[in-house]
């Protein structure tokens, strides 16, 4: 299983994950709001939204923002009405990618979606042809100098955590969807920050793109795909080569 590469550390670095905290909590706000919507407002009794606000705390959205975004999914203030879309596509270079977006308007959406895809080389795929190379896990990410390896494989993995990856200063904490929120209590108790937190498309086996050019335009069209206003998130199984350098 795939949960880190070195193409995530240079995302990382140049700050290309979520750079703007706005944007996380808009997106967190839709994913309650939907949540809520379908389950109820009540935590306890909504796994889903529990879950979802869970990824909220961890990303230290604001308690109003959380409440608020609960009460426009149970209809107790207005606001958009949103419907989840899967989009399963090509990159350049065979790369497999999943989009997962919630939308007020899908027939806004899907063109835009495609309209990326063409502009830079990629293309959408049949329903199944993409997602069999991937499958939903719990991803955790948090820096490495905040608690010891062996420290974090006795927390996490008593949680009920599936494997930890290590790489270049950062743990990658990957856990079951069923598991994923007891994972996140426990860190979450113990005082540990985390840099990501969600639940995702991770890729069962990697794509390893040794061109240049080839790697760049993949990952200039993650970054543009990542852009838009109605993408929730993006899992590809892109890894790249290790004898690529870029500028």
């Amino acid at each position: 299983m795939s949960g880190h590469s070195k193409w995530a550390t240079i995302r990382r670095k140049k700050g290309a994950i979520d750079a703007k905290r706005g944007a996380i909590f808009t997106r967190i706000a839709k994913e309650i709001s939907v949540a809520a919507k379908e389950g109820g407002g009540d935590q306890e009794g909504n796994p889903r939204l529990r879950l979802a606000v869970t990824k909220a705390k961890a990303a230290n959205m604001p308690k109003d923002n959380i409440e608020r975004a609960i009460k426009k999914g149970t209809g107790g203030l207005e606001g958009m009405v949103y419907e989840e879309c899967l989009y399963e596509c090509y990159a350049p270079g065979g790369v497999a990618i999943m989009v997962d977006v919630l939308t007020d308007k899908k027939s806004r959406t899907t063109p835009e979606i495609k309209s990326i895809l063409t502009k830079l080389g990629g293309s959408l795929a049949n329903a199944g042809a993409v997602s069999r190379f991937f499958e939903r896990k719990g991803q955790i990410s948090l820096k490495a100098d905040q608690i010891s390896e062996e420290a974090l494989f006795d927390l996490a993995l008593g949680a009920g955590a599936e494997d930890i990856q290590v790489n270049d200063g950062m743990y990658v904490v990957i856990t079951s969807p069923a598991e994923y929120e007891a994972v996140q209590s426990a860190l979450s108790t113990k005082g540990l920050n985390m840099e990501e937190s969600e639940i995702k498309y991770i890729a069962m086996t990697t794509v390893e793109v040794n061109d240049k050019e080839t790697a760049e335009k993949v990952m200039k069209l993650i970054d543009n795909l990542e852009a838009n206003d109605d993408v929730q998130g993006v899992s590809s199984n892109f890894e790249l080569g290790e004898g690529v350098e870029l500028d």
